[in-house]
């Protein structure tokens, strides 16, 4: 399933190192002229397409990337040294833009490919340069010109890891937002989701998936009814399916037993691949339940169903439960990325 990703990020090049003015003062060399060196050029910045980045959450937390200044020039001819380049890793198939001319500078859709963003300021002359035969003690060194400084719009298209499925009002949204920043529309009573929401979940510092929030499937589905027709066949691009049950659902409502056993229907009818894709059960909204009471209802429904894949038991609401699916889910997405790497 295919989302857009965006964030905004400074770079900012390093400025060349000023040239030096100096003059060779030795013993036996009364005349000894200008050794003032060159100044060391300005570090660039660089965007590189890395492998084992996948989303652009990085940038919401660092938004700015610099690269290093060169060093001034020194006595005795000596040169600055130049500034470290700065590289800055994104994800596959990200477009950067200039943020206030609009310019598309690239696309990165290769591994280890770079795009230059900044570059780095030239360096300063030291006054040796400008030694004449009618100067022959020049008093003068030029400045290293500023490093390029932009904002710069990145956009990347997605693909989720992750797609959530279950009846309207199941809570998905509510779980999305519990695991990631995204803001999709939850209330107390039942309606369907309009738009498919997208979720970063982070894991840890150097670990994310995507995680998608499809409008809610209903009756029919599978022949066009409600909005779940068109997002459907994206699913079966996913790497793990998420269905979510309702453990207590208000009078008015079908039975979980039987919300899950349409659920499985239609995906069974749109695509005998997609009903095979792995998929876990998630119990949601076990915290409207008293302790006991959840427990037998979520063994029930095990039971009904006849299932025998992952169960989690989880109150999206309040969180519960959710850090250990995010985790369980991360460490079978990295698996399932081993199997692939191992077969290519």
């Amino acid at each position: 399933m295919k989302f857009v990703d965006e964030a905004e990020v400074r770079v900012e090049a390093g400025d060349g190192g000023n040239g030096a003015i100096g003059f060779r003062r030795e013993k036996y060399i009364p005349l000894g002229g200008p050794d003032g060196g060159d100044g060391g050029d300005g570090g660039s910045v660089y965007l590189i397409a890395a492998e084992n980045v996948n989303t652009l959450v990085d940038f919401r937390y660092h938004a700015v990337h610099r690269a290093q200044r060169g060093q001034n020039g020194m006595a005795r001819n000596c040169t600055g040294r130049k500034g470290d380049d700065c590289f800055v890793a994104v994800p596959l198939g990200t477009q950067v833009s200039d943020a206030d001319t609009g310019e598309i500078i690239g696309d990165l859709t290769v591994v280890g490919e770079t795009l230059l963003v900044a570059k780095g300021g030239f360096h300063g002359l030291g006054n040796t340069r400008f030694k004449s035969s009618i100067n022959r003690a020049p008093q003068k060194a030029s400045k290293g010109t500023p490093g390029e400084h932009r904002r710069l719009n990145l956009e990347l298209t997605l693909i989720a890891d992750v797609g959530l499925l279950g009846m309207p009002n199941a809570g998905k949204s509510s779980l999305i937002r519990a695991v990631s920043s995204a803001t999709p529309k939850v209330a107390d009573y039942p309606f369907t989701t309009l738009h498919p929401n997208l979720g970063v979940v982070r894991v840890d510092d150097l670990r994310s998936f995507v995680i998608a929030d499809i409008p809610g499937i209903i009756e029919g589905a599978s022949e066009g009814a409600g909005l779940g027709l068109q997002f459907l066949k994206h699913l079966s691009r996913t790497g793990l399916l998420l269905h979510l049950i309702d453990v207590a659902p208000y009078e008015s409502m079908e039975s979980p037993i039987e919300a899950a056993r349409k659920i499985i229907l239609e995906v069974e009818k749109w695509s005998p691949e997609l009903a095979i894709k792995p998929r876990w059960l998630v119990l949601n909204k076990i915290d409207r339940l008293p302790g006991d009471e959840s427990e037998l209802c979520c063994q029930a429904i095990v039971q009904e169903l006849a299932w025998n894949g992952p169960v989690f038991q989880i109150a999206a609401i309040n969180g519960e439960g959710t850090k250990e699916l995010m985790f369980a889910i991360m460490s079978f997405l990295e698996q399932q990325r081993l199997r692939k790497s191992e077969q290519d």
